[in-house]
């Protein structure tokens, strides 16, 4: 059995993504993480990440020669538009030799799949980073009538956040919402493991970021998740 190589080019700070992948992944595909500097889940620090650390760190990846690269933070590809995210998905594939998914577009198009014109976003983010991916999706053409963002700036934090939490919030903030679906944001955020129990409370189909690059990603290498 040949093993086809996922990789993940994620926020120093992320503690996540890499779990759901590694949990999720089909027996013939591995997955291997380079990390990008960032200190802080603010826009300062994630620019700085972009600028300084997206394209060194996608060098390092490239020495496992990965079938393809998922681009791993969010917020980041919100912050200057979707042809910047774009552009640099594809200097990343330029590094690695591979093709690159960026997490933002690849949870637009989970949407535009569904067919969901108008969503509910939640965040673990300050207001800033919110209203980034608010308006990506936006520009896409997709409504976004309620949103939520927890006010957190430490990845950490973030993770801590358990996925009974974030179920909660979404089923408080959400309840009665006029949407097609649900976006739940950030790459590390347990949002995976509440994705079953929020589509059950609020029976509408719910997308997170780790949900939507992860079959973004196995698409591309031909495989089925777990």
């Amino acid at each position: 059995m040949t093993t086809k190589r996922l990789g993940l080019l994620l926020p120093s700070s992320g503690t996540v993504q890499e779990v759901d992948f590694y949990r999720r992944v089909p027996d013939d595909v591995s997955v291997h993480a380079a990390r990008m500097r960032l200190v802080g889940t603010t826009e300062p620090d994630e620019v700085r990440m972009l600028d300084e650390h997206a394209l060194p760190a996608a060098r390092d990846l490239a020495t496992v020669r990965p079938d393809v690269v998922v681009f791993s933070c969010t917020s980041a590809g919100a912050l200057r538009g979707a042809g910047y995210d774009a552009e640099l998905c594809a200097r990343i594939a330029e590094e690695t030799g591979a093709p690159t998914v960026s997490t933002l577009a690849a949870a637009r198009e989970a949407l535009e799949r569904l067919g969901a014109r108008a969503v509910a976003l939640l965040t673990p983010y300050v207001a800033e980073l919110t209203d980034r991916v608010r308006a990506s999706l936006e520009a896409a053409g997709i409504a976004v009538p309620r949103v939520h963002g927890l006010g957190l700036t430490d990845s950490l934090a973030i993770a801590r956040v358990t996925p009974e939490e974030i179920h909660a919030c979404a089923v408080e903030r959400f309840r009665g919402a006029p949407v097609d679906a649900i976006f739940v944001a950030c790459c590390t955020f347990r949002a995976f493991d509440a994705k079953p129990a929020i589509e059950r409370a609020l029976g509408r189909p719910v997308v997170t970021s780790n949900s939507a690059a992860l079959e973004a990603a196995l698409r591309i290498l031909g495989a089925n998740g777990r």
